[in-house]
């Protein structure tokens, strides 16, 4: 059946506009070099017109100038239109290109919607805010406790501020009368007190001192009691 009816060819792909654009990129090359050599021989054409003198020699020179130059023309009108489309392929890959990328942007916009309402589910403005509410609680309680630990035990409850403020105001008027600022009774003692005579105490005595005193003693156990007194050896110094 293959041989009578023969095999159905696939179709090929239809160009795509970089393999049209590289196509048209290469006919203008084409191009551009044929016109590189029509503008050799036409200098060549216009040095050999100066050199000949006018007659038929210097007209057949000027006929094949103008020929090349009749060339010349057309093969910049094709390279005008090679420019052109290749200027129109340019476009419409560049709108191309803007829509592949507007296509990516709405099918990540709407990935990330999907994503998000997902996490709205899991998240109620309803728990944020009674979450909140248990913070504010819990940070109240911990503020009264520390307020209850930081109470001073030795603070009695019958304590009469207005009494507190009148003692304090009469310490400032106290100060203020004070030449240094200071009451008297607030202010450090300028020499120190001297203990023996605040004490009433004897001074010590000397060595004739003390014989003396010890012969007095003596005579004194003598009378009250009615027995002689025993001497006593005396140190000499």
């Amino acid at each position: 059946m293959k041989r009578v009816f023969g095999v159905k060819k696939d179709k090929e792909p239809p160009p795509s506009i970089q393999d049209a654009t590289d196509r048209i990129s290469k006919r203008g090359d084409t191009v551009d070099e044929k016109l590189k050599k029509l503008d050799a021989e036409l200098s060549r054409y216009k040095e050999q017109i100066k050199k000949t003198r006018p007659g038929p020699a210097q007209e057949a020179l000027k006929s094949r100038a103008m020929r090349v130059l009749k060339q010349k023309r057309m093969y910049e009108g094709q390279r005008d239109m090679l420019y052109n489309q290749t200027f129109n392929l340019d476009q419409v890959a560049f709108a191309s290109e803007g829509l592949k990328d507007a296509q990516q942007t709405m099918t990540a916009l709407k990935s990330a919607n999907k994503e998000l309402k997902g996490m709205m589910k899991t998240v109620k403005i309803q728990d944020i805010d009674n979450l909140q509410d248990e913070m504010m609680d819990m940070m109240d309680m911990s503020n009264e406790i520390q307020e209850t630990l930081g109470r001073s035990y030795n603070v009695p409850d019958d304590i009469d501020e207005d009494e507190l403020m009148g003692e304090l105001d009469a310490l400032e008027a106290d100060m203020g009368t004070e030449a240094d600022g200071v009451p008297s009774y607030l202010q450090p003692d300028k020499e120190e007190p001297d203990l023996d005579a605040e004490l009433n105490l004897p001074t010590a005595p000397s060595g004739n001192a003390t014989a003396a005193a010890g012969r007095a003693n003596s005579q004194q156990v003598e009378d009250e009691l009615g027995f002689p007194a025993v001497p006593r050896a005396s140190v000499r110094s």
